[in-house]
């Protein structure tokens, strides 16, 4: 019989431990509709009472599907993040935490299922990071007394559990930021070490002796497993649970036995390892592998310690020579890590195998030696207060490194070993590239970059060590074993590569022991021309070599050379040189080109046929790690040869459509961004010859702008660089296509992301592309209204100076095409927006603050550049219209700020200021604030706005005309230089002009001579020709405006009986000694 029972929506289902489960499973089951109802329904309940609580009921019923108890677990432990923090919204209540906190420990040593009680373990883990001690003292006590109880149990998995539990608490509080975690987990570490020391050192024997007796114990992966969690809880301790480990006579005796133990686990790997379980090999593996980042961890957490602590400097030693061991067999294994290592058959190539282990192994021997040489020739900086005591321990260390451990032999012994060993490409290495030449290029970028994860790449990293500290004594053993090899005779392929190799590495330390210019023609070209069995390998290193050596020492008469050597390279008729060969070059050709001494017009003859086989090389490339650094290299080549790549333009875009497409078949996204990233660069270079690109381009823009946009995360920062860049080099009047984006800017607006500061250049280039548009109505008032909630006290400096900068060319831009009428609109939206209310509540604050000192004064909502930027609004609208400007600051509502710095959430009045206070105000602020701005620019334009100013003869500028003749004689006494025939005559004798004046727009290029211009720096540079700032000289503008104020006032007599008498003698001399009223 059909159901029509109607399940009532989430918000409307009553929580309780049953609806719970019901939704639980449907969430798990494998209907959509079901899945899509419980998960709805998991999400109303979240905040809701009792939620959590339930959840670990269903989670420790036992009889319940894994599948169920297992999304109850994964609830619990998102919620914990959510909710459990007392100040959280709908937090967890009270009873409910303590109802959890008593079943978690109990919970997770009693469940059978690993992947539940793992996760239960974190959910523990979490919880103790927020509770432990305050609200849940006795979290690793009780967890400890547990393992106690258990500790004798080899059989069940209940020590196994705890072990687990605790493992994760000591993860937490071992990571947390919080110091006071830290602090905490210290101060319970010697009973926790107590407890697991023991433990550890019980399971070890017992285990360790039925592998010597070679019984076939029933318990024994338990008893391995357990020790390993002990190994595993015991390592995190040691290093984060106690400050000064040396200190310790339980933590040294332990150090002592975990170096006996390294060489014990050993033995068992290579005597046993026929006899003994895979799994249990594995497992002594692993425990092997514990006990050196113990050792690693010791050394780079703890420097000092590690030093001091028995037997350290032994036990490098002994690293050493494991590693020192296996390098005489290094050269025929093979890297565990090639994705195609199934396909090689090669008995000793499993991931658990003795050889993988030693590689490891030995990949921790070097590295601890490079920490060793940290801690004595570079030691951590840290602003922590250090004891006298820590200090002498610290310097011990440091000696006893320098002067017993890092000796002229050792040094020696190492970097002998590494170039003769280790950098040997290893016959897998060999078999890897014919197998395939692409992934195995690949795989050496990538191996290269991260140096604990490859002993090559560890190795190099090493030898860069070693020849920076110790440049004396390796100089010359280096030097004359790269001579012996830097010869056209020396057919030693793989010792000259890893020789080379080295020498590259080192290329900053010998670039004056090296003639790298000679080297390169008389060794490398004729080396790069030969054909030999194992050329292509010699190719590969030069390539790497010469991009190594170019950015450190190289003469500008070489670097030719230096193109034609790559040019070769990437030639891929040659049969030398194979896919490896040519992706090094093209990747390593990045170097060359980004260069600081690159000069274009050097590689213009190379220029089409490298740009041809780079882009060729792209197209072949199957991977996409290959096309990115590909494309890597041809940004970069387009970025440093500017306007010359335009005859190759249209060969490079060519290649992206491909590349985009094969981004959407291959479902890898993470190619389109440097897609873009080249687009853009060749706009910038092509300047106003891009437009023919713009209509490829704005359909791209618009796909990543567009809002809830699939693809914006992770190309929005690209796709902006993209439309600056368009903006820049588009022409006026502007496109419709282009102008179409303007729409997209708006949602940006609204995000306080890190995008803004390129949405705001991407505004401000629409401003001065198409001012008319952007003072349309459609797009000024709401633009202005977004304006105003990006500015104010909690607005970032950069934030509001940009927006600020926008809203002054907007104001310029209105005055330019519409007059007095287009100002007073664009002032009256500024005050409608709120945005010129907010700007005065600013500086009123200001005001106030700066009138206030002692106990009560009051700290300014704005002050500083942020004071200059609102000023600088104000200036503008003032130069345009003074009768606008007063008008708008007379009826302007203002935000109070008597009692409050946060202005944006002050009350504002309607009732207009009389002009006479409010000016009064500002004026004195604006006259305060001159003495802060340091730009010559700025200061001559607040000169300007308030001389116009004083054209009105208002009384609240004549009133002030003391602080205006001060500025004046300040300004210009900073902008006129006197002349040096007359240096008794008054600086500005009869001048008008200034030095910020600019005679000829012309000369205001930026670009080098025959370059072209793109249109925005034209549209830029126009614009300041126009300014008044550039436009006006200030002396003549004092006259002119001196003159119609004694005429307004009625005459020179009355202008000094009623205003010029109230100024000081002082200010009067020194603004006459200008000599600007003849």
């Amino acid at each position: 019989m059909p159901s029509f029972a109607i399940e009532a929506p989430g918000e409307a289902n009553p929580l309780t431990e049953n609806t719970l489960l019901h939704s639980l499973q449907a969430a798990v089951s494998s209907d959509p509709k079901q899945i899509q109802s419980g998960t709805k329904q998991l999400q109303a309940w979240e905040k809701s009472p009792g939620f959590y609580k339930h959840l670990q009921s269903v989670f420790i019923t036992r009889t319940l599907p894994v599948e169920i108890r297992h999304l109850a677990i994964i609830q619990l432990k998102l919620g914990i993040e959510k909710y459990w923090r007392k100040t959280a919204t709908n937090a967890v209540s009270k009873d409910d935490k303590a109802v959890i906190r008593s079943r978690l420990i109990t919970g997770g040593v009693e469940e059978d299922n690993h992947l539940l009680a793992l996760q239960n373990a974190v959910v523990a883990a979490k919880i103790v990071r927020f509770e432990y001690p305050q609200d849940w003292p006795d979290a690793i006590s009780s967890t400890l007394d547990i393992i106690r109880h258990y500790s004798s149990d080899d059989s069940s998995s209940r020590l196994e559990r705890a072990l687990l539990i605790l493992l994760h608490i000591i993860k937490e509080l071992s990571t947390a930021r919080i110091q006071r975690s830290r602090t905490n987990l210290q101060a319970a570490t010697p009973e926790i070490f107590g407890v697991l020391g023991s433990i550890y050192i019980n399971k070890i024997n017992q285990w360790q002796q039925a592998i010597s007796n070679s019984s076939h114990d029933a318990n024994l992966a338990t008893l391995m497993s357990q020790s390993l969690l002990a190994i595993k809880i015991l390592r995190r301790l040691l290093i984060s649970g106690y400050e000064f480990a040396h200190r310790d006579d339980d933590v040294r005796h332990f150090w002592e036995i975990s170096l006996t133990q390294v060489q014990s686990f050993m033995n068992n790997v290579q005597q046993h390892a026929g006899s003994l379980a895979p799994a249990a090999m594995e497992l002594v593996q692993r425990h092997l592998m514990q006990l050196s980042k113990f050792h690693l961890d010791m050394a780079e957490k703890h420097p000092a310690a590690f030093v001091l602590l028995p037997s350290s400097l032994a036990l490098v030693h002994a690293y050493w020579a494991f590693a020192k061991q296996f390098s005489e067999t290094y050269s025929t294994t093979v890297n565990p890590a090639w994705p195609h290592r199934n396909i090689v058959t090669d008995g000793s190539t499993t991931p658990r195998s003795w050889p993988a282990i030693s590689e490891k192994l030995s990949l921790n021997g070097m590295i601890l030696i490079r920490a060793c040489i940290r801690m004595a020739f570079k030691p951590a900086s840290t602003f922590k207060y250090r004891h006298a005591d820590e200090k002498e321990e610290r310097r011990q260390a440091e000696g006893t490194i320098k002067q017993d451990l890092l000796t002229q032999s050792f040094v020696e012994d190492i970097m002998t070993v590494i170039i003769t060993k280790f950098l040997i490409l290893r016959q897998g290495d060999l078999q890897d590239w014919e197998l395939d030449p692409e992934e195995w290029a690949a795989m050496q970028e990538n191996e290269s970059e991260d140096m604990n994860l490859s002993v090559r790449a560890c190795a190099e990293r090493l030898v860069l060590d070693l020849c920076t500290y110790f440049k004396a004594t390796l100089t010359g053993p280096i030097l004359s074993l790269f001579h012996s090899v830097a010869d056209l005779q020396n057919e030693n392929v793989l010792f000259k590569d890893a020789v080379y190799c080295a020498i590259g590495m080192a290329a900053p330390i010998f670039k004056d022991e090296i003639d790298f210019d000679s080297l390169l023609k008389t060794i490398l070209v004729p080396e790069i021309q030969k054909h030999i069995e194992g050329s292509k390998i010699l190719r590969r290193r030069i390539a790497v070599f010469a991009g190594q050596w170019v950015v450190v020492k190289i003469s500008q008469e070489s670097r030719p050379v230096v193109y034609q050597m790559f040019d070769h390279l990437l030639q891929p008729e040659d049969k030398s040189n194979d896919e490896v060969v040519q992706i090094t070059a093209g990747h390593q050709f990045k170097n060359v080109v980004d260069d600081f001494d690159f000069d274009p017009e050097q590689f213009a003859p190379h220029a089409e046929s490298i740009i041809t086989k780079l882009m060729a090389l792209i197209e072949s490339a199957s991977l996409t790690p290959t096309k990115l650094g590909l494309l890597d290299t041809v940004s970069a080549l387009i970025e440093r040869f500017g306007h010359r790549i335009e005859p190759f333009a249209l060969r490079i875009v060519n290649v992206l459509p491909g590349l985009w497409a094969q981004s959407d078949e291959m479902d890898e996204p993470m190619l389109k961004p440097p897609i873009l990233t080249v687009l853009s660069r060749l706009l910038q270079a092509l300047k106003s010859n891009s437009v023919r690109f713009h209509s490829m381009v704005v359909p791209i823009i618009r796909t990543a702008v567009v809002e809830d946009s699939e693809i914006q995360i992770y190309l929005l920062e690209e796709a902006l660089d993209l439309w600056h860049s368009v903006l820049a080099q588009t022409a006026s009047p502007a496109p419709a296509d282009i102008m179409s984006l303007v729409q997209h800017l708006f949602p940006f607006y609204d995000l306080a992301s890190e995008s803004l500061r390129a949405i705001l250049e991407i505004t401000e280039s629409y401003v001065l592309l198409a001012p008319q548009d952007m003072l349309s109505d459609a797009i000024r008032k709401p633009m202005l209204t977004r304006f105003t909630s990006m500015i104010g006290p909690k607005a970032r400096a950069e934030t509001n100076g940009m927006v600020c900068s926008c809203v002054e060319l907007m104001a310029r831009s209105a005055s330019s095409l519409g007059g007095d009428e287009a100002t007073k609109q664009i002032t009256t939206d500024l005050v409608e927006s709120g945005f010129l209310p907010k700007q005065l509540a600013g500086l009123r604050s200001a005001w106030i603050a700066h009138c206030t000192t002692g106990p009560l004064a009051k700290t300014p909502a704005v002050d500083g550049v942020v004071e200059t930027d609102y000023f600088s609004i104000l200036a503008r609208i003032l130069i345009a219209s003074p009768a606008v400007f007063v008008q708008a600051i007379t009826y302007t509502p203002i935000a109070s700020t008597s009692d409050t710095d946060d202005n944006e959430s002050a009350a504002v009045t309607n009732d207009p200021i009389p002009a006479e206070e409010n000016l009064k105000w500002l004026l004195e602020e604006w006259f305060s604030h001159l003495e802060n701005i340091g730009d010559p620019s700025k200061r001559k334009l607040m000169a300007l706005a308030l001389t116009k100013l004083l054209q009105t003869l208002h009384p609240a500028i004549l009133g002030n005309l003391q602080l205006l003749m001060t500025l004046w004689t300040d300004v210009i006494t900073e902008l006129c230089e006197p002349d040096p025939e007359t240096p008794d005559a008054p600086i500005v004798a009869g001048k008008d002009s200034d030095s910020l004046v600019y005679t000829d727009p012309v000369g205001l290029r930026v670009v080098e001579e025959g370059a072209p211009e793109e249109p925005e720096d034209e549209r830029r540079r126009m614009l300041a020709w126009d300014d008044p700032v550039h436009r006006v000289g200030l002396p003549g503008f004092v006259r002119e405006t001196l003159q119609l104020v004694v005429q307004g006032c009625g005459g020179e007599q009355r202008f000094r009986d009623e205003w010029l008498v109230n100024v000081d003698v002082d200010v009067v001399n020194a603004f006459g000694r200008l000599g600007i009223m003849g």
